[in-house]
């Protein structure tokens, strides 16, 4: 019998819910745990979309001269792919992980915040909910006489600016309409949502670690996500001013990217760069930290050059401001401008090169088990190195301003973000699967959804750098038959096909193992962190009690000893630990107090797109409602009750 201290049901209006099971639950939890799959569901279910969408202009340009879809819809779909993939995908399926793991990982309850983090979940939610809803109220329209002029469908009324927003080309004179508008608010409110994160992030690692859980104590993946919340924290504010700029550009009349009115269209550049190139590294550094914690479990040895990798994590971030100017080599920038960012770009390799040889160093005589997550991770380094080599070749003017705006570029950025950062993801997706469900996945299924997805991923971004090469620019719609383009192009699109056919394996392997999956022994993977030292799937609790760390892989150490020759020998004692660490987990002998949930977070942030619609269509109703949500909401927020009204009941 474990005593769970929780709040004594209140009498007011402000009293906080009570529901342990079904919907409402959920929908209340401020339970890190639950955010993080919730977090993990809902970025996913972006991916499918934001996958679709890019099966959708394969098909445009599976043929030359193609009529499926018109200029306007294409606009609309490359624009919302690459938004979606980016800020509704890959951000916050890392969010699901940096969730999940992060208090696991260093020993803490939940994070500092836990009422703050479901907020940002809600506000990610409404915000993606909110960007998508152009599709039903949003209008696109095109200059007059322009090529987009014919008449713009239900499909072309998504914003058609590029997911990149360059101006003036995403201004009302070229981009007329609401979508544009959609777009620009709803990465503002989904930038709420990711700085709200990063703070709460920071906070718990300074200040939640468990006893003995030094800084240098610390697994790869929790450093990985310190650095990224401080890339979020340093690189959301600037985009945030451009596209404050942007709506007030679109919707009051000002010119702070118009030339007429003596803005600056390269202006914008600068700003959306100096975020953006960050933003590569807040998408691929939670990959690193993943390969980091895989691994050295699958390598049966310790991480090669652990302070190496950390060190080299922060000195990626840190570079990473200095580099966005490559992306304007082409814009007229001074040649000692393009000297220095080409200079800086070649820079940035070396802490990546750093990351690559120590991974190689992990595994060069090791015991490897090829499981699905070690697969992953090695086809990660492979595909990531791949998309690091064609990226060093930015930092050469020349060749850069010949590569700019063709699908070369494109065939590097997806082997960095798709080669690196979801094929890391699922590297972790398939690795902490047993502890999140109890359950283990389908070890042939996952295989199989590995190599269809290599063979897919290369089969389609592969082929891209000839096509670059060869002059296929990026960002249109059609291309000719004398180009002799066709036959890559095909090629290109059957291999995203084959990645859709793999992406279904995986959810069948996903959905099966859930329900039906053999339960899994309490250390599936002979584990080296302190999350694995806990029942899965994970207790609300998470620890029974507070454990104290003695070392880096304390757990590791707890299981194992050196012979005479330094190499690791099993404690007799070992299996011994994992029966004791199992009891003890599932029942914890002394009171535990949980955070309380709260509808707070879902009332506040249901705010925020009301005030958006009000902003895009001038409405004072609607700025009276978002204005009053965020008034409840945060009135509500400041007087709930407290842990001072308290009454211990026992749960079985």
């Amino acid at each position: 019998m474990t005593k769970i201290i929780e709040p004594k049901k209140q009498s007011n209006i402000f009293r906080r819910p009570s529901s342990e099971t079904g919907i409402w639950s959920w929908i209340t939890t401020v339970d890190h745990k639950r955010i993080g799959i919730m977090y993990g569901y809902a970025a996913f279910f972006f991916l499918l979309i934001g996958g679709l969408e890019a099966l959708v202009l394969r098909i445009q340009l599976s043929q030359p001269d193609n009529n499926f879809l018109t200029a306007a819809e294409y606009n609309a779909m490359f624009t919302m792919h690459g938004t979606t993939m980016i800020f509704l995908a890959i951000m916050p399926i890392s969010a699901a992980f940096f969730n999940y793991l992060l208090p696991l990982q260093i020993g803490a309850r939940d994070v500092a915040f836990p009422r703050l983090n479901a907020l940002s979940f809600w506000i990610f939610i409404f915000g993606g909910a909110f960007l998508y809803s152009t599709f039903i109220f949003g209008t696109a329209g095109a200059p007059e006489g322009g090529y987009l002029a014919e008449e713009v469908g239900w499909l072309g009324s998504a914003p058609n600016g590029g997911w990149f927003g360059y101006q003036p080309n995403a201004g009302m004179q070229y981009s007329p309409g609401t979508a544009m508008d959609y777009w620009a608010i709803g990465l503002q409110i989904l930038g709420i949502a990711s700085l709200i994160s990063a703070f709460n992030f920071i906070t718990t690692i300074i200040n939640m670690r468990t006893e003995g859980m030094r800084f240098m104590r610390m697994p790869v993946f929790t450093w990985m996500t310190f650095a990224v919340s401080f890339l979020l924290a340093f690189s959301l504010p600037i985009i945030a001013i451009a596209l404050f700029y942007v709506t007030f550009d679109r919707k009051f009349g000002t010119t702070f990217f118009l030339t007429e009115g003596g803005g600056d269209p390269v202006l914008w550049q600068h700003l959306f760069w100096l975020f953006g190139h960050p933003e590569v590294y807040i998408l691929i550094l939670p990959a690193f930290g993943i390969v980091s914690e895989v691994l050295p479990t699958f390598s049966r040895k310790p991480l090669f050059g652990y302070a190496a990798i950390v060190f080299a994590g922060f000195g990626i971030a840190f570079i990473g401001f200095g580099v966005w100017a490559h992306h304007m080599f082409a814009s007229a920038i001074s040649p000692v401008a393009q000297a220095g960012f080409g200079l800086s770009t070649m820079v940035i390799a070396v802490p990546t090169g750093v990351k690559i040889f120590n991974w190689l160093g992990t595994i060069w005589g090791g015991k490897l088990k090829l499981n699905t997550p070690m697969l992953f991770s090695l086809g990660f380094i492979g595909m990531f190195v791949i998309g690091g080599l064609s990226g060093v070749t930015h930092s050469v003017v020349p060749a850069d301003t010949q590569q700019t705006d063709t699908y070369y570029v494109v065939a590097h950025f997806h082997y960095v973000l798709f080669g690196g950062a979801l094929f890391g993801i699922f590297s972790g997706l398939y690795y902490w699967f047993p502890k999140v469900w109890g359950k283990m996945y389908n070890e042939t299924l996952g295989k199989i959804h590995f190599w269809l997805m290599l063979i897919g991923f290369n089969l389609t971004f592969g082929p891209m750098h000839w096509l670059g090469l060869q002059g296929q620019v990026r960002r249109t719609w059609v291309y000719a038959e004398e180009t002799n383009l066709a036959f890559w192009n095909v090629v290109v699109t059957v291999g995203a096909f084959i990645i859709a056919i793999s992406i279904i394996v995986f959810m069948v392997n996903w959905i099966f193992s859930k329900r039906n999956g053999e339960e899994a022994p309490f250390d599936p993977w002979d584990a080296r962190t302190i999350e694995w030292t806990i029942p899965s799937p994970t207790p609300v609790w998470n620890f029974s009690k507070a454990p104290i760390v003695k070392s880096l892989d304390d757990f590791w150490h707890a299981k194992y000893s050196e012979d005479d020759e330094g190499r690791a020998v099993r404690r007799e004692s070992a299996d011994q630990l994992l029966q004791e660490l199992e009891e003890e987990g599932l029942n914890p002998s002394e009171n535990i107090e949980l955070p309380n949930p709260s509808y707070y977070p879902i009332i506040l942030a249901s705010g925020l797109p009301f005030l958006g619609y009000a902003v895009i269509y001038y409405s004072v109703p609607l700025a009276i409602i978002g204005s009053l949500l965020l008034l409840i909401g945060g009135f509500g927020w400041g007087t709930e009750p407290l842990e001072e009204h308290i009454e211990e009941s026992e749960h079985e």
